[in-house]
């Protein structure tokens, strides 16, 4: 058994089911916990405003376990293989060992840093605990990643054992840990103050994430086939940015499923679907690594000659759409509750992505950075897919022609009018029916910007013309 190991903690921000802490405490007789802030290592896609915010919260809820566990965290700012190799010195170590992770950049970084450990002499381990199934597993009978889920998903499924989550192990820490940096000295948190409505509806860390998951599990779930696609019901699972970060492992939202559905056949249907949806999330990921130009560039060529607008600063009606004031009620409500929680209820998600690439021509990643910044549980590979495929641009996309129409989404989804009615209160003096349609009705809620039926026919002409 060695000395002492280094973890490298990065987005997988918990103790319980940590497959590189696990290994570490087996294999050292001391653990020295690290995060090293970079996000220069991950451009052009470093973290946004939301996510640093997050972030923050974060890792002070991992200091605190980490504290109490008698291993104290040691924060550090820089280049990442430089401020790993100051502390091997510092501490002895013989070996670092981390978890995977699978944007483009963050893999070129961590194939650098284990080769350059390895020329020096440190073991280096590295293990999968974001995902259910490592991307390259699952291939078709070709030898050729999927590009389509339901086949995915099935062949997955097929290869996927879902196992019992691992509990926090027993650390044992240096005697004296190498000087470090406080949480606030990361300067995570924006100058500007306008993440007020995040802190109302989130808390971030480990905790946080166990006791969502629990409450989703024990009455959300059994409705979720129904219930996830009404932004008036809290139907959602609420998970993503807890997954994103690493405060809860896939495996334990897998075995917290599977043992639900073991214990009552009431919620079977929803948490299958429920299930899909964490497949949604690994074919995300197995997209971005087998394509990761795909980040910037639509996976299918074709669309490479349609005729977006890449907007400005100055684009009067991509900074409509931004702050919710397109005039299209469940448009303006979804990006309305985006920038006050950070979070947009899925089904609006693909309204408002619709709008933006169909209605309005403004490309699909103007928006995709858009969220990026906005969006506490921006994760690469899952709003690429997003934004991907409802531009109709992506894998298994819908087609461009499935143009959202935002007034029979808001009747359908939305149907007492709850939602909107809640982040537009310029709604108030509309009459209960009209609310998703305020312009057929008196009251004072502002003009669409565009006249759906028209711009719906300008992007299908444009289609056409492309693929001509």
């Amino acid at each position: 058994m060695m000395s002492t190991a280094i973890v490298w903690f990065r987005r997988d921000l918990r103790l319980a089911d940590n497959p590189a802490l696990q290994a570490a405490v087996a294999d050292a007789k001391r653990v020295v916990p690290v995060y090293i802030h970079a996000p220069e290592e991950e451009a052009p896609w470093q973290p946004g405003a939301a996510s640093n915010w997050w972030l923050h919260h974060s890792l002070r809820a991992l200091a605190a376990d980490l504290e109490a566990h008698g291993a104290p965290l040691v924060l550090r700012r820089g280049d990442s293989l430089q401020q790993l190799l100051e502390l091997i010195d510092a501490t002895g170590a013989e070996a670092v060992y981390w978890n995977r992770l699978y944007e483009p950049a963050v893999l070129k970084r961590d194939a650098r840093v284990r080769e350059s450990l390895g020329e020096r002499g440190i073991v280096t381990q590295d293990f999968n605990a974001y995902l259910l199934l490592e991307p390259g597993r699952v291939l078709n009978q070709s030898g050729a990643p999927y590009k389509v889920f339901t086949p995915f998903w099935k062949a997955a499924r097929g290869e996927l054992t879902v196992r019992a989550p691992a509990p926090p192990p027993k650390l044992t820490s240096i005697k004296q840990a190498p000087a470090g940096l406080r949480v606030d000295d990361l300067q995570l948190l924006p100058d500007i103050l306008w993440y007020g409505g995040l802190a109302e509806n989130w808390t971030p860390g480990e905790a946080a994430a166990l006791a969502q998951l629990d409450e989703f599990i024990q009455a959300p779930a059994a409705d979720y086939k129904d219930d996830r696609n009404r932004p008036d019901k809290p139907g959602t699972s609420r998970l993503s940015a807890h997954l994103h970060f690493g405060e809860i492992s896939p495996h334990q939202v897998a075995w917290a499923a599977e043992k639900q559905t073991a214990e009552s056949a009431r919620g079977a249907a929803g948490i299958e679907v429920f299930m899909n949806e964490i497949g949604w999330r690994e074919f995300a990921h197995h997209l971005l690594v087998h394509f990761p130009h795909t980040t910037d560039e639509p996976l299918r060529p074709d669309f490479k000659a349609f005729p977006w607008r890449m907007p400005d600063d100055t684009d009067e009606a991509y900074r409509a759409w931004c702050t919710g004031h397109t005039g299209v009620p469940l448009v303006d409500a979804g990006m309305r509750e985006l920038w006050h929680t950070g979070w947009m209820h899925n089904r609006v998600r693909m309204v408002v992505a619709s709008f933006l690439t169909k209605n309005q021509l403004i490309s699909w990643q103007a928006g995709a950075r858009w969220f990026w910044d906005t969006l506490v549980d921006a994760n690469l590979a899952s709003n690429t897919l997003g934004w991907q495929w409802t531009a109709g641009c992506g894998a298994d996309a819908a087609p461009f022609f499935r143009i959202f129409n935002p007034i029979r989404q808001g009747e359908k989804f939305d149907p007492h009018e709850r939602y909107v009615r809640r982040w537009c209160p310029a709604l108030a003096d509309i009459p209960q029916g009209a609310a998703h349609a305020p312009w057929t009705a008196d009251g004072t809620y502002p003009e669409p910007i565009v006249d759906l039926k028209e711009s719906r026919a300008v992007a299908l002409e444009a289609y056409k013309h492309a693929r001509q």
